[in-house]
C-alpha cells in the first residue's frame, strides 16, 4: 500500500544509504566461501578492556544515564582538548570542543551553522557520500573540486570555484574513500584561501590516528586559526572501536560552537552519555591499546598495497591510506554497480561502488582493507584475479532492485 502523505522532495531525490544497498546484496549470494567484507569501515575488534570496564561501572551507577552538559562531559572535553593540543602542537581548550553523536552529526551541525538553502560548499572528489547527501537534502549546492592525478586538491583550482554563495571548503584527511593524506603545507594553503574569502575550512579528520605519521597533521588548531574559520571534525568510532556508541566532536571557535549548540539542543540535546564516558576512558586509559591498533592497520595497509601492486585481474590501486583503498576496475564501458554486484554474488567479495562517492561512474570502487585479517589479502588477490577473467552477464545497471 502506498503512503498517502507527501514527503520532502529534496530527501526523496537522494539515494538510499549506499552501505545499506551494498549489504542488501548478501542475501543473493550463491557461493559457500566465507565473505570478504570490505564494505563498511568498522573495527573488527572490541574496545579496550579499560573502556569496557568503565562502561560497565557507569551503567551500574545511579546517575549513569543522566543528561550531560549540552557541549559534552567536561572531563571528556578537557581530555580531548589536551590530546589535540599536544598532537597538533596547538592551543586547544575545552571551550573549543563540542561533543556530538558521531562525526556525521558533527559535520551536519557545522554545515547547518554555516549554510542554508541556496548556499554552496566545495567538496573534493571523490567525496564522502553522506557529506554530499546532507548538503543536497538541505538545499545547499555542492561545488565539486577535481583533484590532480595524485588525488591531491589544488588551492588555485578551488579558488576558481568560490562565489559569493560559497560558505565553506571541506577537506577529508585521510580521505574517505581515497585514503589520501593531505600534507600539512597544503592544508595550510587551503586555510589561507578560506581566510581570504571569509569562508570556513572544514577538516574531517575521522581517520587521523591512522595517518602513519606521528608529526602534526597540520598546525591550525590554535586560537588564531579557529577564530578565523578553521573547523576540525573528529570521531572516536574507529580510533577507540566504538562505532555503536556514536560519539564524535567539533573543534571550532566559540561563536561557531554557540550556533552548533542551538542545533544540537534540537536534534539530540546532548550526545549519549555512555558513549562520552567510553571515549573519555579510551583517551585517558588506553593509550598503548590505541597505538597497537593503529600499528596493526598500518601492517594491513602495507600488505594490501603489496597484493595490489601486481594488479590482480587488472584491478588497479589508485590510492590508499587510513582505512581505505581506491581501486579502478578493468572493465571499460561496464557499469561499476554491475562489477560490484558480480564481485559479491560470484566472488564473495563486498565493496562499495565508486558511484556512491562521485557524481558519475568513473570505474572505481572503495575497499575497506582494515576490515579483514592480514592472511586474507592473498585470498582477495585470487578472487580479484578470477573476477577479472569472468565477467558476469547481469543486465546493465541492475545493482539492486528496490
Amino acid at each position: 500500500m502506498e503512503c498517502s502523505v507527501r514527503f520532502n522532495a529534496r530527501v526523496c531525490k537522494e539515494t538510499d544509504s549506499p552501505i545499506g544497498l551494498a549489504y542488501g546484496l548478501l542475501g543473493r549470494r550463491a557461493g559457500d566461501r566465507p565473505l570478504l567484507d570490505l564494505a563498511q569501515a568498522a573495527p573488527q575488534y572490541p574496545a579496550a578492556p579499560e573502556v569496557v570496564a568503565h562502561v560497565a561501572a557507569v551503567a551500574r551507577d545511579a546517575h549513569g544515564a543522566d543528561y550531560v552538559e549540552l557541549a559534552g562531559l567536561p572531563k571528556l572535553r578537557e581530555s580531548f582538548a589536551a590530546e589535540l593540543a599536544d598532537a597538533y602542537r596547538g592551543t586547544v581548550r575545552a571551550e573549543h570542543v563540542v561533543v556530538t553523536a558521531g562525526c556525521n552529526q558533527a559535520f551536519c551541525l557545522a554545515v547547518s551553522a554555516l549554510a542554508g538553502p541556496g548556499d554552496e560548499v566545495v567538496l573534493v572528489l571523490p567525496y564522502y557520500f553522506n557529506h554530499d547527501m546532507w548538503l543536497r537534502m538541505n538545499g545547499i549546492r555542492p561545488r565539486y573540486l577535481e583533484p590532480g592525478p595524485d588525488l591531491l586538491p589544488s588551492p588555485a583550482a578551488c579558488e576558481r570555484l568560490i562565489s559569493d554563495r560559497v560558505r565553506a571548503v571541506l577537506l577529508v584527511t585521510p580521505g574517505n574513500p581515497s585514503g589520501v593524506v593531505l600534507p600539512p603545507g597544503l592544508i595550510a594553503e587551503f586555510a589561507a584561501l578560506a581566510d581570504r574569502h571569509g569562508i570556513a575550512l572544514i577538516l574531517d579528520e575521522t581517520y587521523r590516528t591512522f595517518r602513519g605519521d606521528t608529526e602534526p597533521a597540520h598546525r591550525l588548531l590554535c586560537d588564531r586559526d579557529l577564530e578565523r574559520g578553521v573547523i576540525s571534525l573528529h570521531s572516536f568510532s574507529k580510533d577507540l572501536a566504538l562505532p555503536g556508541y556514536r560519539v564524535g566532536a567539533v573543534v571550532g571557535s566559540f561563536e561557531l560552537n554557540r550556533q552548533i549548540m542551538k542545533l544540537l539542543d534540537c536534534v539530540a540535546i546532548c550526545a549519549p552519555r555512555i558513549g562520552q564516558e567510553a571515549a573519555w576512558a579510551g583517551l585517558t586509559r588506553a593509550a598503548d591499546w590505541r597505538a597497537r591498533r593503529a600499528a596493526e592497520v598500518a601492517v594491513k595497509q602495507a600488505r594490501f598495497e603489496a597484493v595490489m601492486a601486481d594488479r590482480p585481474g587488472g584491478f588497479e590501486l589508485l590510492s590508499c591510506g587510513g582505512f581505505f583503498g581506491w581501486v579502478r576496475h578493468p572493465f571499460t564501458g561496464r557499469a561499476t554497480q554491475d562489477v560490484v554486484r558480480d564481485l559479491v554474488l560470484r566472488h564473495d567479495t563486498l565493496v562499495i561502488p565508486g558511484t556512491a562517492f562521485l557524481p558519475e561512474d568513473r570505474g572505481t570502487f572503495r575497499v575497506s582493507f582494515s576490515n579483514v585479517e592480514e592472511a586474507a589479502f592473498a585470498d582477495l588477490a585470487v578472487r580479484l584475479g578470477a573476477a577479472g577473467t569472468a565477467v558476469g552477464a547481469g543486465r546493465p545497471g541492475a545493482w539492486l532492485s528496490r
